[in-house]
């Protein structure tokens, strides 16, 4: 859990001090918000925490290759949202983003410290790009994933000017 507790501090400090109609602000119509983003992330490492616990308990053992996931920091890679994670246009505010984000990092964190470290390698999941992926890779990559949308965000507020 190390590169995602690292990566949830970088992106903590790169909302930090940004106002509630800043955060819900879009730079284009077809652009997310800065809160959608983080929306998006809460959305998907709650969803992978379920499916990790659920694949530790019902999955079969696949043993799947290691993977690149280190390359999903890779903006010049575009990837549509699964419907799931895909966020609301409503508004929240830095506080409320922050609660639901630290309680689906609890969640994932949980997941990990519980599962059987033989069960994490040799159970896997399929990822819309890497294919079937061990529930232990699964774990770092929601880190990478959060790395990627800090970058997002970043993009976001020099497109608003912030």
């Amino acid at each position: 859990m190390q590169p995602n507790d690292q990566a949830r501090q970088e992106l903590l400090q790169t909302v930090a001090g940004l106002s509630d109609e800043d955060l819900n602000r879009k730079p284009a119509d077809d652009r997310w918000s800065i809160k959608q983003v983080m929306e998006h992330l809460y959305l998907m490492e709650g969803a992978i925490a379920k499916t990790i616990s659920h694949q530790l308990k019902n999955g079969e053992t696949v043993n799947a290759e290691a993977k690149p996931i280190e390359a999903t920091t890779n903006r010049d890679v575009k990837v549509v949202a699964p419907d799931f994670a895909t966020p609301t246009g409503d508004f929240a505010t830095l506080a409320e983003l922050e609660q639901k984000l630290a309680a689906s990092h609890d969640m994932l964190k949980q997941v990990a410290e519980e599962a059987d470290e033989a069960d994490l390698e040799a159970k896997a999941y399929p990822h819309p790009m890497f294919g079937p992926m061990s529930l232990k890779q699964w774990i770092p990559f929601v880190g990478y994933h959060e790395m990627r949308h800090t970058a997002q965000i970043e993009e976001v507020k020099e497109q608003l000017g912030l």
